[in-house]
């Protein structure tokens, strides 16, 4: 019987590029996730009853427990930008990651693969990343083994990145940045997922932190997209006093809505921004783990196109109007 792995979360962003992989490789995928009816989709990676989703909630000793039943490996990729609510940074990132991996060396599981962020630290002024260094200690004073992944901001083709920026594009003359200096270096999904795939399979373990080939500043990144979507747009820098004004005041309407209004920033987001994300020099990554990084001008035009003025027949408009010229 082939080996089998329990993913939390496997059904986001992330987590379904992993399932996809490890089921290509004969691997039986079991998606721990809080609304499995939501996770049907996952089913379509593998042969039937090869991948398949379950409740889980992380925040409870014996559904984390129940999902990770007979596993020989375990990947973590559960995360949130929710600071407020049960399922909040502590909850999740923290001591869910922590309850995780606490159980799977209680249940003697042998490798576990834990999702992070670069900019996990502890002594930010960010909450977020304060929480995610907290589960990265927890990981591993629990599983010393583990391989705890870093990337930088993450895209491709379900991404909340580029796909945000680029549908504002398309409604509005302006796209407003908050630390259009601050620096990322982009991976894309897949090669996040090859290098937690390495980790289950014990290729590799130990701190990884996961950058694609390109280094941009916010602003440059948000003219590529321009380019790709073929748009023209006023990209508007907003300074970082003025941003914690904006994020403030929408974070207290998101309060006094109760959440039915989402806050479009929160202060502690602009936090963040005022730190490059970007791989540290000297630190393991995806050269180490034979992995060749794909580049953001080989991918944005895959899945980008739709936000384009003429969308999937912008080459056919461009094609036509060469024509008419000869």
């Amino acid at each position: 019987m082939a080996n089998l792995v329990t993913i939390y979360g496997g059904s986001g962003f992330v987590g379904r590029y992993i399932a996809r992989r490890l089921a290509a490789k004969g691997w039986r995928v079991r998606v721990a996730v809080r609304r499995p009816n939501e996770a049907i989709f996952v089913k379509t990676y593998g042969a039937p009853g090869q991948v398949e989703p379950v409740l889980c909630n992380i925040r409870d000793d014996a559904s984390v427990r129940a999902a990770m039943a007979g596993a020989a490996a375990v990947v973590n990729c559960v995360g949130t930008f929710d600071a407020r609510g049960k399922n909040n940074f502590d909850a999740v990132q923290a001591q869910g990651a922590g309850r995780i991996a606490r159980i799977a060396a209680e249940e003697n599981v042998a490798r576990m693969v834990h999702l992070s962020a670069i900019g996990a630290d502890a002594s930010s002024q960010s909450i977020y990343a304060r929480s995610k260094a907290a589960g990265e200690a927890a990981v591993l004073a629990a599983m010393p083994n583990a391989m705890i992944l870093r990337p930088s901001v993450i895209f491709g083709t379900e991404d909340q990145f580029f796909n945000r920026f680029a549908s504002m594009a398309s409604l509005s003359p302006m796209i407003p940045v908050v630390g259009a200096e601050t620096r990322f270096q982009p991976v894309h999904v897949d090669d996040v997922a090859q290098a937690a795939v390495a980790g289950v399979e014990g290729a590799a373990t130990g701190e990884f932190e996961l950058g694609g080939p390109d280094v941009a500043s916010f602003g440059a990144l948000m003219k590529q997209m321009l380019t790709v979507i073929e748009r023209r747009r006023l990209i508007l820098n907003l300074p970082f006093p003025i941003a914690r004004l904006v994020a403030g005041m929408s974070d207290l309407v998101a309060r006094m809505s109760l959440g039915l209004v989402p806050a479009q920033i929160t202060p502690d987001q602009v936090r963040s921004l005022t730190r490059d994300n970007i791989v540290t020099e000297g630190t393991k990554g995806f050269a180490d783990l034979g992995i060749v990084p794909s580049s953001m001008q080989a991918i944005l035009p895959t899945y980008l196109w739709r936000f384009r003025a003429s969308g999937q027949y912008a080459d056919i408009k461009r094609s036509a109007k060469n024509l008419r010229a000869h």
